[in-house]
Order: structure tokens, then sequence, then C-alpha cells
């Protein structure tokens, strides 16, 4: 089960990468190349929402079924395992919703950057005219 919150978490790890590059201050012929290069790599990478959404469904899942430990009959053993999943599932949730904000930071900072190049192509080709 740590597999897919290990791949997550990578995954957000490589958009927070992404998206710092595509914010450094370039000279324009490098931030178009960059720009162009992540927007290729867009598509296919927007099977991490479907995939954090999934997994938020399955923490929603697994909160309204787990057995709630609260009442004097729990041992601390027991009561430290719940606790210790409650902040596991908050980690999780956090990790889930970083992955989905940072795809739609780094689709709206590529969006950005094209409609601004091609702003800049029409008033070059006004300019000319």
């Amino acid at each position: 089960m740590a597999l897919q919150w290990l791949i997550l978490s990578y995954v957000v790890a490589a958009e927070v990468v992404i998206a710092v590059v595509l914010t450094l201050p370039y000279p324009m012929l490098v931030k178009k190349r960059v720009v162009s290069l992540v927007s290729l790599i867009l598509q296919p990478a927007a099977s991490i929402v479907a995939f954090a959404g999934f997994q938020l469904l399955d923490i929603y899942w697994k909160s309204e079924h787990r057995l709630s430990c609260s009442s004097e009959v729990c041992t601390a053993t027991e009561r430290d395992r719940y606790e210790k999943s409650i902040y596991k599932a908050q980690r999780n949730v956090v990790l889930c919703a970083a992955g989905i904000l940072l795809y739609w930071c780094i689709y709206r900072i590529c969006k950005y950057n094209k409609d601004l190049e091609r702003l800049e192509e029409a008033e070059k080709r006004y300019k000319d005219e």
C-alpha cells in the first residue's frame, strides 16, 4: 500500500521542480523551449489528477468505514494505532491535493506563456504592417 504514496510523492516532487523551472527567469528563446517541452509532458501527466482523485476517494471511504477508538474500551496501543492512521490519512490528503494543485499551476503557467508568445507575435505582425 505504501508504493502508491511513494509514487505520488515522487510525482509531486517532480511537479515542484517543473514549476520552479518554469518560473525562473530565462532568455526568451530558452523559455519558449522549456514551455514547449513541459507542454508536451502535460497531456500524459494529466493521469496524476485521476490517480490523486482516486486516492482521495479511497481515503474518504476508509475514513467512513474505519473503526473508531474513542471510548474507554480501547487500549493505549489501539488508540495510538488509530491516531497514527488518522495522521497518515491527513498527510496523504495533503499530498493528493498538492499533486492536483501543482498540476493545475503548471498547466496555467504554460498556458500563460503560450498566450503571451501568441500576443507578442500578433503585436509584431501589426507593427510590421
